[in-house]
């Protein structure tokens, strides 16, 4: 066996110096330039921005379900709580922005209403109008982008495969389709990404802190204690994904399960002896307070126009002491998640529409927004204008594969961030199926969430692809260092994942009219329907 019993002091100190400290093994830091990696994701987020907010305000219709909650967020805005609205409602707000739509009574609501307090600021900025209450989904559409930029940028340590996930965001038809609507599911996008992007920043910074603590001999055998600061506000976001729609509670679980997960390894991988109890005892208890607790302030916080004013469904009068208003609501409150819970598990009815999870991933059955023949629009005998909430095909389609290989690489290699990939799919996914066997009314728009964790997979398997940068090597005969060669795996990776996102731009830049409400004519309608069941 070799020993360094006989070898020099001045050669062991050579390898220990050749040995990257703790902290770089446990948290390398992003290599390349800072200003590129914020400058690349800003340039993406502008295109993001200017795809979204171009025509923002057509159609000038009620689209799908802005129905609801264009009209609940105005009410929000005006008493607080979502009111009662006379017939033809939709036909006066289009006509007259200020017209007087509101009947007496507050108004079951099937969801809370955070992500309705988000589209009432834009209507409070810009109007009851339909560039007024789509701004603000148009506004979270845009900042994903840069989120999912930056957090990739963060996983992959490469600049440029981070903004190749913005990029792939950007031009996802769904993710465009909702960020363009009155509708809740780009907000659930927005805030689980935002919560996932703030755990992954503290796992960075936990593990450099951990790393230093104990290099200096912090801790025993559970190892020191590690303040997770970024927390807070991964709850607070969660919190925010599930004032919106209950559906961001499954994110909290399963993020909360891979936070602890993460405290485990990393105190593993620093040679912590005890690291399941130093997980445990130190970071279980301060991350359940900031994940689930947080996030439940949070949510209660939402509800605070229906807790404070009178009037509000299942309300009724409010005690003349504010500070008593919140204790004296719970129980109403309570009863009308009740209410809210039984309406979701007996959602049945049949939807022209509706599909099930396992239709989502392959978008056999889109929803279509909205629906014109414009008569003599187009310069032929028939036109066609739509918004179809359909995901680019060929993100979606290469998303499959690229999830069945990431689940290989995990199971393969334990890469963390495949399995955080498939994690956070899996979490607004597979949470679906219970729901779907029991019959329960769904929509494809409903995968919106899904997306992030679909292109952060897409993009680890374009790193895998590529390989990693070519270091400098020996010069065999004078053991000079010689510079790196590119092998042929890395150009023939850069080419085929390059192909891949020019194949994405082309496809989403076809359907753009059709997400977009352009008025084409009827044959270039039906060239895009690929399938019957997109009809």
């Amino acid at each position: 066996m070799a020993t360094t019993e006989h070898t020099p002091a001045h050669l062991i100190e050579e390898d220990a110096d050749r040995l990257p400290r703790l902290r770089d093994r446990l948290a390398p830091a992003v290599p390349g330039s800072p200003l590129l990696g914020w400058l690349g994701p800003l340039l993406v987020t502008a295109l993001a921005g200017f795809l979204r907010f171009y025509r923002l305000g057509e159609p000038k219709a009620v689209v799908f379900d802005e129905t609801y909650y264009a009209k609940d967020a105005l009410a929000l805005l005006k008493f607080g709580w979502e009111r009662n609205t006379v017939k033809d409602a939709d036909k006066l707000l289009i006509a007259d922005p200020h017209a007087n739509i509101w009947a007496d009574g507050g108004a079951f609501v099937a969801h809370p209403p955070g992500g309705k307090w988000m589209i009432a600021l834009g209507e409070w900025l810009f109007g009851a109008t339909p560039f007024g209450w789509r701004f603000v989904p148009a506004l979270a559409g845009t900042l994903s982008v840069l989120i999912l930029a930056r957090l990739a940028r963060r996983m992959t340590g490469s600049t440029l495969l981070g903004c190749a996930a913005g990029l792939l965001l950007a031009v996802d038809g769904l993710a465009f389709v909702t960020s363009r609507a009155a509708l809740l599911d780009v907000f659930v996008m927005f805030w689980i990404l935002a919560g996932f992007a703030c755990l992954v920043a503290d796992r960075d910074r936990s593990r450099r802190i951990l790393a230093d603590r104990t290099e200096r001999g912090f801790g025993g055998a559970l190892g020191p204690f590690v303040a997770h600061g970024w927390r807070w506000a991964a709850g607070l976001c969660l919190g925010m994904a599930v004032a919106t729609k209950w559906t961001g509670v499954f994110y909290i679980a399963a993020f909360g399960l891979m936070a602890v997960v993460w405290d485990y390894g990393a105190r593993r991988a620093a040679g912590v002896r005890r690291p399941a109890a130093g997980a445990l005892a130190l970071e279980a208890g301060p991350a359940f307070v900031q994940l689930v607790l947080v996030a439940a302030v949070t949510y209660l916080a939402s509800w605070w126009g229906w807790i404070f004013r009178a009037g509000g469904w299942g309300r009724g009068e409010v005690a003349s002491n504010p500070l008593l208003r919140p204790f004296e609501a719970l129980p109403d409150l309570w009863r009308y998640h009740a209410e809210m819970l039984h309406f979701h598990t007996g959602l049945h009815a049949k939807h022209p529409y509706q599909s099930w999870p396992w239709d989502w991933p392959v978008l056999r059955r889109p929803v279509a927004f909205f629906y014109v023949e414009p008569k003599g629009a187009c310069g032929a005998d028939r036109c066609s204008r739509e918004i179809l909430g359909i995901g680019t095909p060929a993100l979606w389609w290469g998303a499959l594969a690229a999830l069945a290989v990431t689940l290989v690489i995990w199971l393969m290699v334990r890469d963390w961030r495949a399995g955080a990939a498939l994690l956070g799919f899996a979490a607004g996914w597979l949470t679906w199926f219970p729901s779907a066997f029991e019959d329960r009314t769904m929509f494809l728009f409903y995968a919106t969430p899904l997306i992030p964790f679909m292109i952060i997979a897409v993009v680890l398997v374009l790193g895998y692809l590529i390989g990693p940068a070519p270091r400098p090597g020996v010069n065999a005969l004078t053991g000079e260092p010689a510079p790196p060669v590119a092998g042929v795996r890395r150009v023939a990776g850069a080419a085929a994942a390059g192909a891949f996102v020019l194949v994405v731009l082309a496809n989403f830049g076809y359907f753009y009219p059709i997400l977009a409400a352009q008025t084409i004519t009827y044959d270039a309608w039906h060239a895009r329907i690929w399938f019957g069941s997109w009809i």
